[in-house]
C-alpha cells in the first residue's frame, strides 16, 4: 500500500512512485491487462507529486521536447489506469492522481488543499458506512462514490 499522506515540504516523491509503478506492474500482471508504455508514463508522470495533475497537463509534459502523442492518448491512457483502479479522477478539480489503495476495491475519499493543491486519499470505513446508511435511508443504490473535501493540508493551516 502507497502511503498519501501529505507530504512535508521538499518531500522525495521518486519512492511513492516507484513503490506505486511496481504495485501497478504487480496489479496489471495478474489481471493480464496491459501497462503499456504510454499508460506507464502516464502513470508515472501522476504520481510525480502528491498534487492531483490534469490531463492537458500531463500531454504537454509527455510532449515535451517534441513528443507527439495526441490528447486522445493521454485520456484513453487515464481511462485505462482508472478502470484498473490505479488512478482516480477528482471532479471538483477535473485532474487525476494515483490511487493510495492499489489492489483492493474502496472508496475514494480525499482531502484537497486550497493553497497548494496537495490531496490525500483517505479509507474510512465509518465514512463509508454512514454515506451507505444515509443514501440507503433514501432509496438509493450508490453506483460509485467519490467524497472530495477541501480545506488546508497541516503544512499550509501552520502557515
Amino acid at each position: 500500500m502507497v502511503s498519501r499522506a501529505f507530504p512535508t515540504p521538499g518531500h522525495d516523491h521518486g519512492a511513492c512512485a516507484a513503490q506505486a509503478l511496481a504495485a501497478a506492474e504487480k496489479l496489471c500482471q495478474a489481471r493480464g491487462a496491459r501497462l503499456t508504455a504510454v499508460r506507464r508514463k502516464v502513470l508515472s508522470l501522476v504520481w510525480q507529486s502528491h498534487a492531483p495533475v490534469g490531463a492537458y497537463d500531463l500531454l504537454a509534459r509527455l510532449n515535451k521536447g517534441g513528443g507527439k502523442i495526441a490528447p486522445i492518448a493521454v485520456y484513453r491512457a487515464l481511462d485505462f489506469l482508472m478502470a484498473q483502479g490505479l488512478v482516480h479522477r477528482l471532479a471538483s478539480i477535473n485532474a487525476y492522481m494515483g490511487c493510495a489503495h492499489i489492489g483492493h476495491d474502496h472508496a475514494a475519499q480525499f482531502l484537497i488543499c486550497k493553497d497548494c493543491g496537495c490531496a490525500a486519499e483517505l479509507e474510512s470505513p465509518a465514512l463509508r458506512k454512514a454515506l451507505v446508511k444515509a443514501v440507503a435511508g433514501r432509496g438509493f443504490t450508490i453506483d460509485r462514490e467519490i467524497v472530495e473535501i477541501s480545506g488546508l493540508c497541516p503544512h499550509c493551516k501552520a502557515s
